[in-house]
């Protein structure tokens, strides 16, 4: 596909729109003036959303829908062709978080886990292939998160969500190479300043919050916009996204154990806080922002320690392995 010079009017999808990443990136694409198709289950905040939107001169198209119904990403599909003529760009972004024990966190929560991060993916990916095959063009661009290459102990479903679509989007690529000018783009971000973890299912009894560094999801939905001129098989936002995705390809095991360690160190100190299953079900009335409040994201200086520091780590624990093995 040639680089888009321009959006303005382009058909861009984006699901999961009404908060964190998803309402970053429709702000983003709004102030490109594309023409938005914004999907959640909260229709307040997407009404919300939408005013916003069209104020910075975009047409906007907001369907409450849940991604996990394959017959409701159909209908958004059809839905956002009849609004736009076509559909240019669709962005699956829609996900949710939960935390406990895999043994202690019910298998329905697990089980909705990988139906909404997961296969609404998939049926998203289904839903508008089709179209795009039909104009013989289109970008599909996947927001997978750093954790489609580092396992989050604790977070076993929604590992499981992540490096299934890690997968499936490799072997869609691969399989569309007929199609020259159909794409589908993986982003991978780092921790986000989101509301997310706020919404997240909760058996930990903890509260939660993000590990440092947390980065500005404006720097996402200007990737997302970027992807979108110009496609390309994948793009990490955040330098500390690289580190983690390169610690745990030089030594997986050790990642994965000295994550768990540092999370369970900090749950031996965090608040209490009830159980819950948060947003997994059913959308929440609170957390409906851009961002989280978790700290000063987006700002370089105020991620260079925690860089520093991981950048030493991967470097002296790939020094030992190497000289283990000689």
């Amino acid at each position: 596909m040639k680089e888009i010079k321009s959006l303005n009017n382009r058909t861009v999808v984006i699901t999961g729109a009404s908060s964190g990443a998803g309402r970053a990136m429709a702000l983003e694409f709004a102030f490109h003036k594309a023409r938005l198709v914004l999907a959640a289950r909260n229709e307040t905040a997407l009404l919300e959303l939408a005013d916003e939107c069209r104020a910075l001169g975009s047409m906007v198209l907001i369907v409450a829908a849940d991604v996990s119904d394959p017959k409701a990403v159909i209908g958004l599909a059809n839905d956002a062709n009849i609004f736009g003529g076509q559909i240019d760009v669709w962005i699956n972004n829609a996900g949710v978080l939960t935390a406990g024990e895999f043994d202690k966190v019910p298998m329905e929560v697990h089980a909705q886990v990988i139906q909404t991060n997961l296969m609404s993916f998939l049926f998203g990916a289904h839903a508008v292939i089709p179209y795009f095959k039909n104009q013989g063009k289109g970008i599909l661009i996947n927001n997978i998160s750093i954790g489609g290459f580092l396992p989050v102990p604790l977070g076993t479903s929604y590992t499981a969500s992540k490096f299934g679509l890690r997968g499936f989007s490799e072997a869609l690529k691969a399989e569309l190479q007929g199609w020259r000018d159909i794409h589908v783009c993986d982003m991978f971000p780092a921790f986000l300043d989101t509301p997310g973890i706020q919404h997240a299912g909760n058996y930990t009894g903890k509260v939660l919050k993000p590990a440092p560094p947390v980065y500005d999801p404006v720097r996402l939905a200007q990737a997302a916009v970027s992807l979108a001129l110009k496609p390309r098989s994948s793009v990490t936002v955040g330098s500390v996204s690289i580190l983690l995705r390169l610690a745990h390809a030089l030594m997986p095991e050790l990642t994965a154990s000295l994550t768990a360690r540092v999370i369970r160190t900090y749950l031996k100190t965090a608040d209490p806080i009830e159980v819950t299953s948060g947003n997994v079900f059913n959308p929440l009335r609170f957390g409906t922002s851009t961002h989280g409040g978790w700290g000063v994201p987006g700002k370089p200086r105020a991620h260079r320690k925690f860089i520093l520091a991981a950048a030493v780590v991967v470097g002296v624990l790939s020094a030992g392995i190497v000289s283990t093995r000689r």
